[in-house]
């Protein structure tokens, strides 16, 4: 596995930080993406390379798979992640907050992927996990945005792999539950069967496993990390 590159967005904190040590780990070169400077810390960390960048700022997207290209001369994998979306009132929310969660949710994969399936074409293939969330198989009115985009993007997930499949590049999306990175309620910890919320190293975990060489016949799956919490 020597000699992997992974790109990684929202990368300074969370599972995006939990997903670029564990690629680390496992010898990959890892080119991270935040808002915030500290991901230039954590790439320096990991002895990779680091962007300060907006995952819906196309120009910075297309800068960001380009940097680690002519850095690295090839890209391996890829791990979408990204912020929260807009919460509220279902009718509430407002036109311009439906059309940011769609630039944050959906419109950032379709991006990147635009830009990164020459390159991966070039290598022979590739993978990439999406970081999505429960709710797009279980729409929660606490998160009504992210409930109906995701939905969207494990639709886009399924349609990427049937068309890229015979160029061997993969993509999954990761769908989690309640994680360690936020504040989870008692009320809500009793609801998962399992009895707490997960760990973004967890998470972390699956991510590194479906872009690994092990899972090579896994594409165009939502598969849910959840504790069992969904019953689908």
């Amino acid at each position: 596995m020597a000699g992997k590159v992974a790109i990684i967005t929202a990368a300074s904190r969370g599972i995006g930080a939990a997903c670029a040590m564990e690629l680390a780990k496992r010898d990959y070169r890892v080119v991270l993406m935040s808002t915030t400077e500290s991901v230039l810390d954590l790439a320096k960390e990991l002895d990779g390379i680091g962007l300060v960048g907006n995952v819906t700022n196309a120009d910075d997207m297309l800068k960001l798979v380009n940097l680690a290209y002519t850095s690295c001369g090839r890209v391996d994998a890829l791990v979408n992640n990204t912020g929260h979306p807009p919460k509220g009132d279902l009718l509430v929310i407002s036109d311009d907050e439906w059309h940011d969660a769609l630039d944050l949710l959906l419109m950032n994969v379709i991006r990147i992927t635009r830009y990164i399936v020459p390159i991966m074409k070039e290598n022979g293939g590739g993978a990439i996990v999406n970081i999505s969330a429960f709710g797009a198989q279980e729409p929660n009115l606490s998160f009504p945005t992210s409930s109906v985009i995701r939905s969207g993007l494990s639709a886009f997930t399924r349609l990427f792999a049937k068309r890229y499949g015979q160029d061997n590049i993969r993509m999954n999306s990761v769908l989690p539950g309640f994680v360690d990175s936020y504040d989870v309620s008692e009320e809500i910890r009793q609801s998962i069967p399992v009895g707490r919320e997960a760990t973004v190293e967890e998470i972390a975990g699956t991510v590194s496993f479906l872009l690994s060489d092990e899972s090579s016949y896994i594409t165009g799956q939502n598969l849910r990390v959840d504790g069992g919490m969904v019953n689908i």
